[in-house]
């Protein structure tokens, strides 16, 4: 080993380029190998070279005489500055007792009213005095098992106490129909969105300081219109269908929903169909409790022919669902980050949805109206073809595919459905002459005329539902207001319609009164009170108990 020849100068070279790239004990053996090397005084020319001191070296050579294993660390344990916990016994427990969740109903407590950041925590301590930053008191928490907690929503209020009974009997009836290759669909309203450029949670990939601009304030009042998506979920074939309104999410939209989707997908998909499980949760438009949604339902299942079951979650398990976190959560997620700055953006980005599990994901628009505040007579509702099952017949309960009476229909035994609406006897009153302005026989020639057009402008909305009024009944009331500036909370009252619902459908019936050139002028006589127009058709010799229009159908 003395043989061997090496000068300083190259002992100086080959250190300056190994030993930067090296911790402090990886140095220390490394000089320590080249002084075992060199020999006797290799030691002395090691340190001179490596420009350290000779202890440095032999302190090397001692470490790989020893035979000790590698330490996987620099310093030999206990090493280095000690640790704040170790220093200040007392800040650990100083710390717990500021973070334990018990603290949140101590009144004393020097954080019960402000939020737990690691620098407020910091703060505290040191007002306490222990020394600590921010950055240590993170490190402690982390190491007591702590790490930042956001809200669980998992407390669902009172519950039911047949709610999980309830669920395997829905469970139960989903198979059952499944197994025998009927038709299951579980439906829901989505969450409304605004139609404009409005911000949307979640972000996409773009240019770097380049995100999409959007407005500051979510004022429905910046809005171009809004949306709607009623969601039809098939968990047999694992497909989504969106109809996507933009008036009100109403029982009637939400069986129009329905309608539409077995028209354009269940027909084809089950032809063989004779009943349809719907699964809904327990409240909105497809709520137990809304009389409306079952006598609509009726109406459906006399269309298609088909026994529909419904089995509603109870209340508060919406999140239950299936159309929940099958549809609507990758609906979500397909549109994160993009403002929904049109009807057409919102039925792309929902028809695009897809899924490494398979969903596929078809919507449509819906531009029908759907009035609120239709009301549903004890009549119609026990006239409904409906069996209620065992097990909470409020829940669950079938529907047969019964044509509904004359009373289920219009809530009199005289009345009939026409595909221009509901008439009403009731209503007849409003077709006086007097308050029409038309000679007796030309207010049903002007109906006639009209009724292609209506009919026309109802198929292009595709809501595939009959008016809660008729036409005639339309037209007269349009003509009340436009002749004799009723208000409309007059006309609400005396028809039984909400005041917003008459007002869409006077919109309505006056552009079709203005296309044919048949819009009257107002009249110098206005009419503002119930008492007002009933007297003034008492005052016309043409409207007797003996005349075209009886007395006795004016709501009292």
């Amino acid at each position: 080993m003395g043989d061997f020849m090496v000068t300083e100068a190259e002992l100086a070279a080959k250190f300056s380029v190994v030993l930067p790239h090296l911790d402090e004990r990886q140095r220390r053996l490394v000089l320590g190998a080249e002084a075992r090397m060199l020999g006797r005084g290799g030691g002395r020319v090691v340190a001179r070279a490596a420009r350290v001191r000779e202890a440095t070296v032999s302190r090397g050579v001692s470490e790989l005489e020893s035979g000790a294993p590698p330490l996987g660390r620099v310093r030999q344990p206990g090493g280095g500055r000690k640790r704040v916990d170790d220093l200040d016994p007392g800040l650990v427990p100083a710390l717990l007792a500021l973070v334990e969740p018990d603290e949140r109903g101590d009144p004393e407590s020097p954080l019960r009213w402000t939020t737990r950041s690691t620098r407020n925590l910091a703060a505290v301590l040191c007002d306490q005095g222990h020394q600590v930053c921010a950055d240590v008191v993170a490190g402690l928490l982390r190491e007591q098992g702590f790490s930042l907690q956001a809200n669980a929503k998992t407390l669902e209020g009172k519950q039911n106490p047949d709610r999980d009974a309830q669920f395997r009997y829905i469970n139960d009836q989903v198979k059952a129909h499944q197994v025998a290759g009927e038709p299951v669909v579980s439906v829901d309203t989505k969450k409304k969105e605004l139609i404009g450029q409005f911000a949307n949670a979640g972000g996409e990939w773009r240019p770097k300081g380049d995100p999409v601009q959007v407005n500051t304030h979510d004022f429905p009042s910046s809005a171009v219109g809004k949306a709607i998506p009623y969601g039809i979920y098939d968990p047999t074939a694992n497909t989504g269908w969106v109809n996507v309104g933009t008036d009100h999410d109403t029982a009637t939209f939400a069986v129009a929903s329905l309608r539409r989707w077995w028209v354009s997908v269940g027909a084809t998909a089950y032809p063989e169909a004779t009943h349809l499980l719907i699964t809904a949760d327990a409240g909105g438009s497809n709520s137990y409790r809304t009389r409306a949604w079952k006598t609509e339902l009726a109406a459906l299942a006399a269309e298609i022919g088909l026994q529909i079951t419904v089995c509603h979650f109870p209340p508060g398990t919406s999140k239950w669902n299936a159309i929940e976190h099958r549809l609507f959560s990758h609906i979500s997620t397909n549109w994160r980050g993009r403002p929904l700055t049109s009807h057409d953006v919102v039925i792309n980005t929902i028809a695009a949805t897809r899924t490494r599990t398979g969903l596929s994901v078809g919507a449509q628009l819906d531009a029908g109206t759907y009035p609120t505040g239709v009301t549903v007579s004890d009549a119609q509702l026990a006239a409904i073809p409906i069996t209620r099952h065992d097990w909470h017949g409020e829940w669950n309960y079938t529907i047969n595919p019964e044509p509904l009476t004359p009373t289920a229909e219009s809530g009199t035994s005289d009345n009939t459905a026409t595909a221009t609406g509901r008439q009403r006897d009731d209503l007849l009153w409003l077709h006086a002459p007097e308050l029409t302005g038309l000679p007796p026989g030309q207010l049903a020639q002007l109906v006639t005329a009209l009724t292609p057009k209506d009919q026309a402008g109802r198929r292009a909305q595709a809501n595939g539902r009959h008016p809660a009024t008729s036409l005639a009944d339309r037209v007269a009331i349009t003509l009340q207001k436009q002749r004799f500036s009723t208000p409309l909370t007059v006309l609400a009252e005396l028809i039984g319609i909400s005041p917003a619902a008459i007002a869409k459908a006077i919109k309505r019936t006056r552009a079709l009164l203005d296309d044919t050139g048949h819009l009257p002028e107002p009249t110098a006589t206005t009419l503002t009170t119930a008492t007002e127009i009933h007297e003034f058709i008492s005052s016309a010799n043409e409207f007797t108990s003996e005349g075209t229009v009886d007395l006795r159908v004016f709501p009292a």
